[in-house]
Parts: C-alpha cells; sequence; structure tokens
C-alpha cells in the first residue's frame, strides 16, 4: 500500500522560488574581477536568473543541452546555478586549473553548446578552441565595457548584452526530479577525466542533508563565505543551501589571498568559512601577522585535504572557532562525512577534543559508510580495523557520465581510501589506497606521517610518498615546503619524529622544495612527486 501524499518534485528552480517566497531580501555579496564589491538580494538574483532562461530560450537551448562554464565564484555565475538548470539544461563547471588537453578533452566529450567565461580564462579557452568541435559560441561574464577587443573566438557574446532585453518573467518547467541538473569532471590523475552526472534530486538532497544541525548547520542567521570553487562540486552545495536557508553569501572572486579574505570576513560579519587547508594557512599567517582576531567567525569548514592539529587548535585558541572536517568526492556530490560540533565533545578537554577533530567526522544522514578487506567482506568498526571505504546513497554516483559499466561494487561505490571507523561511528582516512606505503610486508599511512611533519613550526606545507627500495620494496620519505626564511636541515625534521612512529614507520629522507605541485582542491598532486623522486633511494639498504 502506498502513502496518499503529494509527489511534487524535488527541482533546482524550487529552491529558488522557495528562496523568493521566505527570504527575498537576504544579501549576495560578490568581490568582482573588476575590483569592487558587487550586491544585491535573492530577490533581484532570481529576476536575472529568469532573464537568463529566457536569453537561453533564444539561443535554442533545450533540456538536455551541455553549457560549460569557466567561472570563478562571482554573482554572474551563482546566477548560471540556477538559471541553466532550472530550465532544464545541464550546468558544466569547468576546472581552469586543469591542463589544456584536459578541458580540451572535457569540452568535446560533454559535448557544450556554449561556454561562459570569466575574462581571465579567455587565453586557455582560445589556446583550445581549434580544437573544440561543438560550441557554439562563447559568453563572456562582463559588461558592455569590459569585453576585450581582438579575440581569437567566433561567436563572443556579452552576458549583460545577453540578458539585458529579456523578460524578468519565467515559467520554470515542471521536469522530473531525475532530469540531469549538473555535471563536473574529476580531477583526472590517471587516464582521462570521468564526468558525474548530478540530477536534480541528488542536488536537493545533498544540500538540504548537509545543512542541518549536526552537519554545516546553515540558517537565516548564518554568513557563508565559499572561499571553495564553485567549479569544484557544485561548490559543495552552498549555493543551492544559502538559496534554500535563507543564509547571507559572500563570494570573494578572485581575491583570495590572506589579506582578502581577512577584509571580507570583516566587512561583511562572515561567520562560516569553508575551503581548503591551503587557504586557511594563508589566512593564519596573514591574521597572526597583523595580529587580527576574526571575531565574527564561528566555523571554519576544510576539504579537499586533511587540516593539520595546529590549525585546528589555532582557530580555536585565538579565533574561537570551530574547524570541522568535512570529506567526500566529486562522485558523492560531494559531502559524506562531517566532524561537526556534538555532544560527544562537550565534556573533552581541548587537546582531547582536538584529536578528535582531526578524524573525518560522522557519516551525514544520506550517506551510508563501511569498510571491507580486499575480500569485499565488511571489518569491524572498531578504530583499528583498517580498510577500503565504501559508500551508498542518493547522492553517490551509480555510474560515470556516458559510461554503460556500473561504477559499484555489490551496490557501493568504493572511494579509493582507506579508512577506520570507530564504534562511536568516527571515520578516519588512513590514505589513499593507491598512496599506501608497503614497507616489507607492512603499511605505512603517508597521511599520518604527513600530519605529524606540519605540526613543525617551520614546515608550510608537505607530502609524503612511498619510493621504490631495493631491500624494502618501499619506504617512505617527505617532500617539504619550508616557511620563508627557515634554515631547517633534513636531520632536524627526521628527529622531529622520534617518539612519535615506531622506527620502521619513520621516513628515510627529505626533500626540500621551493613549492608543492597542488591539484583543484589544494592536495599535493603525488602522482607527480613520485615521478620526479621515485628512484631516489635505489641503492640504499635503509635501516629500518
Amino acid at each position: 500500500m502506498l502513502g496518499n501524499m503529494m509527489q511534487d518534485q524535488l527541482l533546482i528552480s524550487g529552491v529558488l522560488e522557495h528562496a523568493i517566497q521566505t527570504n527575498p531580501n537576504t544579501e549576495i555579496v560578490s568581490h568582482t574581477i573588476e575590483g569592487n564589491i558587487h550586491r544585491y538580494s535573492i530577490l533581484e538574483s532570481s529576476r536575472r536568473a529568469k532573464k537568463l532562461a529566457n536569453a537561453l530560450s533564444s539561443l535554442g537551448i533545450k533540456e538536455g543541452d551541455v553549457l560549460g562554464t569557466m567561472a570563478l565564484n562571482g554573482f554572474r555565475h551563482y546566477e548560471l546555478y540556477f538559471g541553466i538548470s532550472g530550465t532544464g539544461a545541464i550546468l558544466h563547471t569547468l576546472n581552469p586549473r586543469l591542463f589544456p588537453e584536459q578541458v580540451e578533452y572535457i569540452v568535446n566529450h560533454a559535448e557544450d553548446k556554449y561556454l561562459f567565461i570569466d575574462l581571465p580564462f579567455l587565453p586557455l579557452i582560445e589556446s583550445v578552441s581549434k580544437n573544440i568541435s561543438n560550441v557554439k559560441g562563447y559568453i563572456v561574464l562582463c559588461d558592455k565595457e569590459s569585453m576585450p577587443s581582438g579575440s581569437k573566438l567566433d561567436n563572443l557574446l556579452c552576458y549583460e548584452e545577453l540578458i539585458k532585453n529579456e523578460s524578468e518573467n519565467y515559467d520554470w518547467p515542471n521536469l522530473d526530479e531525475n532530469t540531469a541538473s549538473s555535471l563536473c569532471y574529476t580531477s583526472g590523475t590517471t587516464g582521462n577525466p570521468k564526468g558525474v552526472l548530478y540530477s536534480h534530486r541528488s542536488t536537493i538532497l545533498h544540500a538540504w542533508y548537509a545543512c542541518a544541525a549536526n552537519a554545516m548547520n546553515v540558517s537565516s542567521t548564518t554568513v557563508i563565505l565559499p572561499v571553495v570553487p564553485m567549479f569544484h562540486v557544485n561548490a559543495w552545495g552552498i549555493p543551492y543551501a544559502v538559496a534554500m536557508f535563507g543564509a547571507k553569501l559572500v563570494l570573494p572572486g578572485p581575491h583570495t589571498s590572506g589579506e582578502a579574505i581577512t577584509k571580507l570576513i570583516q566587512s561583511e560579519n562572515v561567520t562560516n568559512l569553508m575551503g581548503v587547508p591551503t587557504v586557511w594557512l594563508d589566512l593564519l599567517n596573514y591574521t597572526r601577522e597583523k595580529n587580527i582576531t576574526l571575531e565574527s567567525v564561528n566555523s571554519v569548514l576544510v576539504g579537499g585535504s586533511a587540516a593539520p592539529r595546529a590549525m585546528i587548535k589555532e582557530f580555536e585558541e585565538k579565533h574561537k572557532a570551530f574547524l570541522l572536517h568535512g570529506w567526500g568526492m566529486t562522485e558523492m556530490s560531494p559531502l559524506g562525512t562531517l566532524n561537526a560540533y556534538n555532544s560527544d565533545m562537550q565534556d573533552m578537554d581541548l587537546e582531547e577534543r582536538y584529536d578528535l577533530q582531526t578524524s573525518q567526522g560522522k557519516a551525514i544522514y544520506g550517506c551510508q559508510i563501511k569498510i571491507v578487506d580486499d575480500e569485499g567482506m565488511t571489518l569491524p568498526n572498531d578504530g583499528e580495523s583498517f580498510g577500503r571505504l565504501m559508500v551508498k546513497g542518493p547522492g553517490i554516483i551509480e555510474r560515470y557520465f556516458k559510461s554503460e559499466e556500473s561504477a559499484l561494487e555489490d551496490g557501493w561505490f568504493d572511494t579509493g581510501d582507506v579508512s577506520t571507523i570507530s564504534a562511536d561511528g568516527y571515520m578516519r582516512i588512513v590514505d589513499r589506497s593507491k598512496d599506501v606505503i608497503k614497507t616489507g610486508g607492512e603499511w605505512i599511512s603517508s597521511i599520518e606521517l604527513e600530519e605529524i611533519i606540519k605540526l613543525h613550526p617551520d614546515v608550510y606545507d608537505a607530502a609524503v610518498i612511498g619510493v621504490k627500495h631495493e631491500k624494502w620494496s618501499e619506504r617512505p620519505i617527505v617532500i617539504a615546503e619550508v616557511v620563508k626564511g627557515s634554515d631547517i636541515n633534513e636531520s632536524e625534521l627526521l628527529d622531529f619524529y622520534e617518539g612519535k612512529v615506531v622506527k620502521w614507520q619513520k621516513p628515510d629522507a627529505v626533500i626540500f622544495v621551493d613549492e608543492l605541485p597542488l591539484g583543484s582542491t589544494g592536495k599535493p598532486i603525488k602522482r607527480e612527486l613520485r615521478e620526479e623522486f621515485g628512484d631516489y633511494l635505489l641503492g640504499g639498504d635503509g635501516d629500518v
């Protein structure tokens, strides 16, 4: 027997209409590429999103057409999130940090009809345009006065001129909630990037449960500054969440230095920050140098890679801000676990709590997690057993875009991470399955070694990789980027591991670099490091 309830569809356009009715005056503040601050209301943004929808119809865009964006965190990009998906077309966010060859592949594979481009990325698109087959035109996200001259791109259109004379009235189509809404490609660390095609249903559900009180805790009193790029997995669902819950949105545009973010926080009374650890390192360095306290901030969400314990401590003790780890993947919409403040932490002293905060937290509602061994057998949640991390839920991929093969294993998605899960549900990433270092038949967590060395005051950032060894097959080494002016040496850094890990887990060497190669999420690209330094220890006996 079925229930007797309405079957209204979960649609992105419905989120926008809800925002208009309940929080029309909520602000969206945007730092623009031109350097000024743009501010308007949810209501004004919705009117422009509807003008865009009418403009797309004029261009002949139909349901299912894919429209690419290569843009920063700005108000026009925000309008695209709703104006494109609301019509039944697919919002395809392109990562400008990828190699030109990857961008070319992705645009062709997605069959983008038009590309919406921020001015700084025009040269990149120009460099690959001759090899892009399906794009009918390029729309620059600026006003008429800022349009570039002498571009190599054919059919170059101005966004503001495109929507200028369109009506603010638009009736959103009543789509099936399983209609595709947006498309994002993985970073492509191995082989070509793979597309993940989200639905309206998966997008709405993800934003809904990710912002619950025991997760990101978003409400109409929240002021969110997402430094996580809007081209990265729907900006972790934040654009939809602010419309859903009436939170004020502050967009940094191209200005993401510690100084620029600090000024935005202070001027807009930002309460919630969201981004990757490298951004917050720069922020903390600036506030430390200028002796600034971020008095309005109460929450800092970190994703992409793990936050060092020292960062957790500094945000808490200097700024009275709680740092919560978030974990997930492009294939998961992306959030799967969050380490939010909860009753477990109430009676803990700070040092004990910091240790707990270094874990990736508990599964949010809508995401089931488990760990399995190499044979697929489920392992116990005892905090010690570690295995492949598997996930399932309504916001998690079933198959990759244009693939006929399921991406699942017995109904679960293999994340590629190796983790533990405690009896009370805290998940801790031990490593990526491809990054676990196997030495003499024993496993070493590169993540654990990274977290330790990042606590050293002279280390700005570091990566630990396994390299070839004649006797032990693999041994760990540290690739370190030290703070400016430091004269720390290899033996001093290796001594920092004494008493923190057993002897055989201690890295064999330290290599100092001026700058680590970082991917789009701020993580060191270990593939490049292994390619460059993989033979570093060949010929050594190793004292293990």
